[in-house]
């Protein structure tokens, strides 16, 4: 089948699109889902995507280079906890698995952005967060 190219599109648009439109991607998770880190104990709740990191290259380059992720995938913004302490946190999807433990999240935060729905879901407060 032949490749139709519309006559208004760039000449370098007609072969293969720029690398970033490739690998951009989906989230694979949503704002008030509940999630746990894939390597350190601790669990939050997604307030916040950014679909490639967009964070500072010092806060980039203070993760261990064999366990640093990739820039070129979703990251997200998390009411986070774990055993001691309530944080935010920032996190790479390759890094994140859902929770299923049902178990509420207990960052202060999450009260003031989110409702808890009778399923344990996780809802916006709010039609538009920021």
């Amino acid at each position: 089948m032949p490749k139709i190219i519309p006559k208004n599109m760039p000449k370098n648009m007609s072969k293969t699109p720029p690398a970033d439109l490739i690998k951009m991607r989906s989230a694979k998770f949503k704002l008030g889902e509940v999630v746990k880190h894939r390597l350190f104990p601790f669990r939050g709740v997604i307030f916040d995507i950014d679909p490639v990191f967009n964070n500072t290259e010092e806060w980039w380059l203070s993760i261990p280079a064999e366990v640093r992720p990739h820039k070129d995938q979703p990251f997200y913004h998390l009411y986070a906890e774990n055993a001691e302490s309530e944080y935010v946190a920032y996190v790479s999807e390759q890094n994140l698995l859902p929770d299923t433990s049902g178990k509420p999240v207990r960052h202060p935060q999450v009260a003031e952005t989110f409702e808890r729905d009778d399923s344990g879901q996780y809802r916006p407060r709010h039609s538009v967060l920021n």
